[in-house]
């Protein structure tokens, strides 16, 4: 029965990817404003201790005069003193303000920087921001006690003017530097894995998971590639294409749960020690996988629709990043217990299965312990920047590491393979085909065939071994051959 989890992968990603619709992040932000409420919120930014700026253009009728911009930064007694704090009136969220350091900006003629033009109030202007380290601000709009806002503005909010940090929030630097460098990289992982692919067809050792490993490095290439282009359009402009975006999340997620499928499958032992995973093994696994997938779309969905701009959030502090959690520690689960039973009856495969073993468990640990490190462990203003990295770091590791142990060398003593593409076939039609021939036959490692022509190839004993089923027909009709004569000895009589 073969393995069709990644076709249903590859449709319920795309499916998430028409679902999730996702704002344009982008630090030049426009918009209108026009409610009965007298206090909202409109933009934030992480701005550098020295280089900070933002610069505005705002108008609003001359009847709805006078508005204020309110400028809050993330010290405790500030943006999270007022925000979603109902108890707090207009009032109360203008007083945590400290006027002498320039918070408030009246939009108002009678003040002498706001830029207001009579009779139009049109506010052009800027504002420079200075502070001991990397801050969070957050914009607001009010107009305490009257009739509510209303307010077309434009803001372009930037750090320095170096195209690698303009128009980049300071939680963000570095961010499209490391897509890059991670690129460059997991192409050249991608291109190797296809050279070693090349080797391993020509020896008929090219099975299904490692072109499960090779779609997992390719797609992880692309994704790499969308966010390139996305945070390379966000430095020129200060507006990022959202499309780009998600497909760029999309592709990363379909890379990353290939990847999972595929060392479940090895750890299950398919293609190492066994043709076909079982029937009730495909359904488990499909399930599982589905659920999985589901709670990616849920997460893409509930980042999209639920997460509260005013908030610095990451994507798996969410009842989806959670469920996320939970689902990777009950694959790693499964992972044990799958490699256990493989080596209870393929002990010879201990080469391959213990590092394979020990390093993945690392794999497995190392997202769950990186979302909690982010959700508790790491300051708000540089957690994008720092996520970003080590999450492009573990999942390098977990290439680089298979790309390593399946190498096809003859000094490769963790190679996996030793059944031949073509003998699987030989295997599942033998007459006991719905039985026995789903395991393969007991050998350590096929990569002898790796040998140079100048040393003795023993893979054919491996041929030997898959058919041996059907060649002990055969040897009913060969009759043996007759015994070599003895030597006797000339006092001694031959034997009668």
């Amino acid at each position: 029965m073969e393995v069709r989890v990644g076709e249903r992968l590859l449709c319920l990603a795309v499916l998430s990817s028409v679902l999730c619709m996702d704002s344009v992040l982008g630090k030049y932000v426009r918009g209108v404003v026009n409610t009965k409420e007298d206090w909202v919120f409109l933009t934030r930014f992480c701005f550098l201790t020295e280089f900070g700026r933002l610069d505005f253009r705002f108008r609003y009728p001359k009847s709805r005069c006078c508005q204020n911009i309110l400028l809050y930064f993330d010290d405790s007694s500030q943006w999270p003193a007022v925000y979603k704090r109902p108890e707090k009136n207009c009032y109360q969220k203008e007083a945590v303000l400290r006027p002498e350091n320039n918070q408030v900006i009246n939009l108002t003629t009678r003040y002498t920087w706001s830029g207001c033009v009579v009779r139009v109030l049109s506010c052009v202007g800027g504002r420079s921001f200075r502070s001991v380290r990397e801050r969070w601000w957050y914009i607001a709009l009010s107009k305490c006690g009257g009739d509510g806002l209303q307010l077309e503005y434009e803001m372009k909010l930037t750090n320095g003017q170096s195209f690698w940090t303009q128009h980049f929030s300071a939680d963000e630097f570095g961010i499209l530097e490391t897509d890059i460098t991670f690129l460059i990289i997991f192409s050249m992982v991608f291109l190797l894995s296809c050279y070693f692919a090349y080797n391993l067809k020509g020896r008929q050792l090219l099975h299904t998971t490692y072109k499960m490993f090779m779609t997992a490095a390719g797609v992880e290439v692309l994704s790499l590639l969308f966010h390139c282009v996305y945070w390379g359009l966000y430095a020129r402009e200060g507006v990022g294409n959202g499309s780009l975006k998600i497909l760029g999340k999309l592709l990363f997620s379909v890379s990353f749960l290939v990847f999972l499928l595929m060392l479940i499958l090895l750890g299950k032992g398919f293609t190492v020690t066994r043709a076909r995973i079982s029937h009730s093994g495909s359904v488990k696994l499909s399930i599982y996988m589905t659920v999985y997938t589901i709670t990616y779309v849920i997460l893409f969905i509930y980042e999209a629709e639920f997460f509260d701009p005013g908030e610095v959030l990451y994507a798996y502090d969410s009842p989806a990043g959670y469920g996320l959690m939970g689902l990777q520690l009950v694959a790693y689960v499964w992972f044990c217990y799958a490699v256990l039973v493989s080596l209870k009856h393929y002990p010879e495969k201990q080469p391959f299965y213990v590092p394979f073993f020990t390093t993945y468990t690392l794999w497995f640990f190392a997202v769950p312990v990186m979302a909690l490190i982010a959700n508790f462990g790491i300051p708000r203003w540089a957690r994008e920047k720092i996520v970003n990295g080590i999450q492009l770091g573990i999942h390098l590791y977990a290439h680089i590491v298979f790309l390593v142990i399946t190498r096809p060398s003859a000094a490769n003593k963790n190679f996996p393979y030793h059944v031949r593409t073509s003998q699987i076939g030989i295997l599942l039609s033998s007459p006991k085909g719905g039985e026995g021939a789903e395991s393969f036959p007991h050998h350590a490692y096929g990569n002898s065939s790796f040998l140079g022509d100048s040393q003795p190839n023993f893979t054919e004993l491996f041929s030997i071994q898959s058919v041996s089923v059907n060649c002990k027909c055969l040897y009913a009709f060969t009759p043996p051959p007759p015994p070599p004569p003895k030597k006797t000895n000339k006092h001694q009589a031959p034997d009668i």
